[in-house]
């Protein structure tokens, strides 16, 4: 197998960068800033570049996971069965594309398709949660998650007046599965009231109604009439129930609220005919839908049809058409990110659009505003889609009526620092080149320094970092280091807890690894891979500094105009200057001996993939231990993989290895491959090694 081009793993990277930040944003922040169609974009070019160039795909791609991490302030749940996502269908044509999938799949299977039957369900928009009963009791109930792990919610839970605290009859263990929402009457009237008390409003139901539920304290949540619709049965033992449509009837009957408008259909014209119908009465509903959630009824045929990454082939969301209003454009604005690229903004007369009033939209960058020929004054059209910060979509040209607009174009001088602003050949941005002096990338540089991903200074976001700037207690990211409790008191809205644990997970932070450190600097075209790359490649920040352009095109993944880029940027006095004050400050810039990949270790030159849940191990370690001792880890099952390590849950990847004729180990196999010289990972439990299977 080819390696991938630098081109494809840059893109790949920086698609999965975007995709983790949106995951994070809309998972663990309740706080979306792109829209439904910008995501599935993002995730459909990775999914095609991981299909094109398979040793782009690895077990942590976005592709292969659901939702994002579990937020540390409550007990983490691990799901007997994973809550999986479910792929797209936007429209009749798409659906009938599954559609057809599904029938192909089957026939590959030798499994004559039959008579299908498929249900449907609206596509509630709100907190997936799961309930687990245990002889008819509640007893927990958590979020998603990141679809393996999730959140302890049950007390918040409880005050839920639609979820059951016991049911009869009830089988020896049950876990139903259903959406958490906020009517849209109750919503409006939170948001009336939180006005009159001069709190912000919440931006949407779906945002409420996840923050209510991480509320740390149950009695606001009980303040707060939640809802619930219920929508499938996880794992159960002492059900025998042959299809979806009975397990929803078995949960309408056993007290569980199943809306009574999902229906059974014996063909997908009736399924399309339905779809419409959910898409005419969407906003005369009291709780907000995106789309209509379409299943295979017969659950014999969902373990035939298994999963392919995160998405069972036997659902699909049918996904409505974004919302859309027309407003005027007032002004274009422009604003300085991280690397100094200009990103045009539209400030907007206000208008009201899925339930939010919109005033800013994203314009993209400069050659789409280019594109559409969007200009200052216009009458524009926007769309919101789901939960997200809106985008325009084009100008009404025909309403310009004579007026003589102006095309917009990029400052000549950085609207932050006043500096002349540059077009780079082949760009689509005009950037700002004062990459230390520019108070507006200064922030964006500390804003991604203490990211998830980088530093991961939790409770330390982008409101703090523009406080702190602005403030004067630091300059850069290196003065994050030298912040105090005592000062971080002084501050309004910080109170001894509150500044202890934020000065406590900076120190946290100074114990990440080289290769973390070198992604958080924010050094223009690197991402999180390719950080990782660099750091194995040349082992310390000094070995990289020195280095020429020809030597850091060596580094796995990094072409000409990367390290061209590289070559400049650490070249640079300021840059220089930074590293060595976050030196100073114990950060790591050397790669430790237990990060390094062996050369020639025993599992040199050998290809692995890791599929289900592992026992005492995670993938993160068991990948780390399988590099160390200079194997190779990669996404996806082909002739030449060597060995698939398979836990519980494993998931299409393990026929396939079986097909090709993969040895299969499970996690005592892989450490008895290892050795004494892979039983390294940090922090990990090392159970005594054990047979191949």
């Amino acid at each position: 197998m080819s390696e991938p081009g630098a081109a494809a793993a840059d893109r790949a990277d920086e698609l999965r960068r975007l995709i983790a930040e949106a995951n994070r944003r809309y998972y663990e922040l309740d706080d979306p800033d792109i829209g439904d169609d910008t995501y599935d974009a993002l995730l459909n070019e990775l999914r095609a570049l991981e299909e094109a160039e398979p040793e782009l795909r690895s077990s942590e791609s976005p592709t292969q996971k659901v939702g994002g991490r579990p937020l540390g302030r409550f007990e983490q749940v691990r799901h007997a069965e994973p809550m999986l996502s479910l792929a797209n269908a936007r429209g009749a044509e798409e659906f009938r594309a599954w559609e057809t999938r599904l029938h192909n799949r089957l026939r590959t299977l030798d499994i004559e398709p039959g008579e299908l039957r498929f249900v449907s369900e609206p596509k509630i928009d709100g907190l997936a949660i799961s309930l687990t009963y245990e002889d008819g009791e509640f007893v927990r109930g958590a979020t998603r998650g990141d679809g393996v792990i999730g959140e302890d919610v049950t007390h918040n839970l409880r005050t839920v007046e639609d979820i059951p605290e016991r049911i009869d009859d009830a089988p020896e263990l049950l876990e139903v599965r259903g959406e958490v929402y906020y009517p849209r009457a109750a919503f409006r009237r939170l948001n009336e009231a939180r006005a009159e008390a001069g709190e912000p409003a919440f931006a949407n139901p779906r945002n409420s109604a996840a923050g209510t539920i991480r509320q740390l304290d149950p009695a606001v949540t009980a303040s707060r009439p939640l809802s619930i619709w219920c929508y499938g049965i996880g794992v159960q033992r002492g059900l025998d129930l042959g299809s979806h449509s009975e397990e929803l009837g078995w949960l309408g009957r056993h007290g569980f609220k199943v809306n009574e408008d999902v229906s059974t259909h014996e063909s997908a014209d009736q399924v399309v005919e339905r779809c419409l119908w959910w898409e005419q009465r969407r906003e005369s509903l009291d709780f907000e839908i995106d789309g209509v959630v379409i299943k295979v009824d017969q659950r014999s045929l969902w373990r035939e049809l298994g999963v392919a990454g995160r998405e069972p082939r036997w659902a699909v969301a049918w996904k409505f058409p974004p919302m859309t209003a027309t407003t005027t454009l007032n002004k274009i604005v422009w604003n300085v990110g991280r690397t100094g690229h200009l990103l045009p903004f539209a400030m907007l007369e206000p208008v009201h659009v899925s339930g939010v009033t919109v005033s800013t939209a994203t314009l993209h960058n400069e050659e789409d505003l280019e594109r559409k020929d969007v200009r200052q004054g216009d009458e524009v059209v926007i769309t919101r889609a789901g939960d997200v910060i809106p985008q325009v979509i084009a100008p009404l040209v025909q309403r310009r009526k004579g007026k003589r607009l102006r095309r917009a174009r990029p400052p000549k001088r950085c609207p932050v620092c006043d500096t002349p602003t540059v077009k780079p050949p082949d760009s689509v941005f005009t950037i700002c080149p004062n990459r230390r002096g520019c108070p507006g990338q200064t922030f964006q540089g500390v804003k991604h320094f203490v990211s998830r991903g980088a530093m991961d200074i939790e409770g330390f976001g982008e409101k703090q970092a523009y406080r702190f700037l602005a403030e004067g207690l630091i300059r850069d990211q290196a003065g994050i280091y030298d912040l105090t409790s005592e000062q971080l008191q002084q501050l309004d809205r910080f109170g001894e807890t509150s500044a202890n644990n934020l000065i406590a997970e900076i120190e946290r932070s100074r114990e990440r690894p080289f290769g973390i450190v070198l992604y958080a600097l924010g050094l223009p075209g690197i991402g999180y891979v390719n950080a990782q790359a660099l750091a194995q490649h040349f082992g310390t920040i000094e070995a990289l500094i020195e280095a020429d352009e020809e030597a850091i095109v060596e580094a796995e993944g990094i072409g000409p105009i990367l390290a061209a880029q590289l070559r400049e940027e650490l070249a640079d006095e300021a840059t220089l200057d930074l590293i060595g004050r976050l030196r100073e400050r114990g950060l790591s810039f050397e790669l430790s001996e237990s990060e390094r990949r062996q050369e020639g270790g025993p599992l040199a030159d050998k290809t692995f993939v890791l599929t289900g849940t592992l026992g005492e191990l995670t993938r993160e370690q068991a990948s780390a231990m399988i590099k160390r001792a200079g194997g190779k880890v990669t996404g996806s099952i082909s002739k030449k993989t060597d060995y698939i390590v398979a836990g519980d849950s494993p998931g299409t990847k393990l026929a396939k290895a079986e097909e090709v004729g993969t040895e299969v180990l499970d996690e005592a196999g892989l450490l008895e491959l290892l050795g004494a010289e892979g039983a390294g990972a940090e922090g990990a439990k090392v159970p005594p090694p054990g047979r191949r299977r």
